[in-house]
């Protein structure tokens, strides 16, 4: 039997508030679970990435990242979240204390991504509007930088700030505070019941459309016609797993958030299945609408589909608006494009915030409207303070790549590495995935989630480490101490953030330590029937305390 480092509570106070936050149906974690891994990049990211690495023989490796990484990691994620029922702190500490600074190392990566994420959507809620009047009239990345984000010549940290990204922003911010003060049924639940279907509506209307358009045949040749040679190069297969870890939200906190909340008798592995292949049937609908756009536009301005292929906030906020400004229908083009940007990009914020307030709520032991506010309004007011200004996008571009490539892809490599091979928890993991799963696990999934996950992760973080020492990021375009800072930097602070905050001690009656022959035996009963489940749950936590 095990006693809390904290105190010695019968019940504690925060493991009663936890249980009372649970998702009401298994179809609505998966639809939030969708949520959280449909987002920008899926818009923006994939088409560029599959054009960019063989065309349709990209399928190939990306097929193989989903079934050889992809899925087994989603496993992991929920087998810690479902088994250990915290935060992803507070799962870790009930693993291992050592393990504790792990966790607030990903909390720490999602508090920077969502600080930058929320001005990306406000952004794209401004461009809904401008869609109307086409505001960018003739010269779409001129009025980008110029007119809308008034970027500043001089790459620095400057705090002029610009009233169109502000005002939207600010309301970004509302919404997310707003939703997530509601909690996870009445909250989270609820708003990925309104956005997803909306943003599936949008978007397959766009895809449509976009299939209707001149030249968009082309687009779509370009982007499927398969390249076999591309398969020879690592580097493609290193982009297929690269996309599958940055698509799927794994390995930075949010799916061991989100399983937690699940109630005990719920299907992972068949919940696994439908959210990795509902997120990858996505990126090819995304892919699909994306690059007839492009076919159309190449057709229009008569140049090739490779002229005006283009990912990210090019794509976005650049080509797309020159095609609404040709295309037949453009202002509602318009409309569905950004509009689905905002939905996709809400849903993942919102997963993203609520990473740091489970962990906040577990660490001090606080309800959940007071937490929410507890980490809501710092966070705002640090993004509403850097990135809604004319230096903001220099401090994004640069922030999001580091802390995309050294903070989710290290962490992620750090954190299995930490419970597979020195915890040594895959066994266990394992079985308790099989136990309450319609398709059990064994050793092939330990061995893809143990060997093959890390051995790619190794190989792409190693890759990026190498191409970010051997040359200047941005081309010489940054000053070599704003990279420094803002990105090695911030790389670095983020590690440094996770262990000194796990260094607290957790507020008296949070349960910090688990017995694992207890916890199964417990578990065991609730599953075979032998009691019912809250009882089994109260009797768990009657040993814990």
């Amino acid at each position: 039997m095990s006693t809390s480092t904290a105190g010695t509570s019968a019940t504690p106070r925060a493991e009663t508030t936890k249980q009372s936050e649970t998702f009401s149906s298994r179809n609505i974690f998966i639809l939030s679970a969708i949520g959280s891994a449909v987002g920008l990049g899926n818009i923006w990211r994939f088409p560029y990435v599959t054009y960019d690495n063989g065309g349709g023989a990209f399928m190939i490796p990306y097929l193989v990242a989903i079934l050889t990484a992809g899925i087994p990691l989603l496993f992991f994620d929920y087998a810690l979240g479902h088994r250990y029922r915290g935060s992803t702190p507070l799962t870790f500490r009930r693993i291992a204390k050592w393990l504790e600074g792990f966790g607030w190392w990903q909390v720490a990566v999602c508090f920077v991504i969502a600080a930058y994420y929320a001005v990306i959507i406000a952004w794209a809620v401004m461009y809904m509007f401008f869609s109307f009047n086409q505001a960018w009239g003739d010269d779409a990345k001129g009025f980008l930088y110029d007119c809308f984000l008034h970027l500043q010549a001089d790459v620095t940290t400057g705090f002029t700030f610009v009233p169109e990204v502000l005002i939207p922003q600010l309301v970004v911010w509302a919404v997310t505070i707003g939703i997530l003060a509601f909690g996870v049924s009445k909250g989270i639940a609820r708003a990925n019941l309104i956005f997803m279907p909306l943003l599936v509506v949008m978007f397959v209307i766009l895809v449509v459309q976009s299939l209707f358009l001149p030249g968009a045949l082309d687009g779509l040749n370009s982007l499927f016609t398969p390249n076999w040679e591309a398969l020879a190069d690592p580097g493609v297969w290193a982009a297929a797993y690269g996309q599958i870890f940055f698509s799927l939200s794994v390995g930075f906190g949010i799916m061991v958030t989100y399983s937690s909340y699940l109630e005990r008798k719920t299907d992972l592995t068949g919940s696994g299945f439908v959210v990795a292949f509902a997120n990858s049937s996505f990126e090819l609908l995304a892919g699909i609408g994306v690059f007839a756009a492009l076919g159309f536009m190449a057709h229009a301005s008569g140049t090739s589909v490779d002229e005006v292929a283009t990912g990210g906030i090019g794509l976005a906020f650049v080509a797309f608006p020159t095609l609404i400004s040709q295309a037949p229908f453009g202002p509602l083009i318009g409309v569905l494009f950004f509009g689905s940007l905002v939905f996709a990009g809400l849903t993942s914020l919102i997963s993203l915030v609520e990473v740091v307030i489970a962990a906040v709520r577990d660490k001090m032991s606080l309800g959940r409207l007071q937490a929410t506010f507890v980490v809501g309004i710092p966070l705002a007011a640090l993004s509403l303070l850097l990135f809604p200004t004319t230096t903001g996008l220099y401090l994004l571009d640069v922030v999001d790549e580091f802390v995309n490539k050294f903070g989710i892809l290290a962490g992620a490599l750090a954190t299995l590495i930490a419970v597979v091979l020195i915890a040594r928890k895959l066994p266990l993991l394992a079985r308790h995935i099989s136990r309450v799963s319609s398709i059990s696990v064994g050793k092939f999934w330990m061995l893809l989630a143990g060997v093959i996950s890390p051995l790619a992760l190794t190989y792409i973080l190693v890759t990026e480490i190498i191409t970010k020492v051997t040359s200047v990021y941005g081309d010489g375009d940054y000053p070599v101490e704003f990279v420094n800072i803002y990105g090695w930097g911030m790389a670095l602070a983020l590690i440094v953030v996770g262990a000194l905050i796990s260094l607290i001690p957790w507020k008296q009656g949070v349960v910090t330590d688990v017995d694992e022959d207890t916890e199964d035996e417990h578990f065991t009963n609730a599953m075979t029937g032998e009691i019912p489940v809250e009882q089994a749950d109260d009797e768990r936590e009657e040993v814990r305390a």
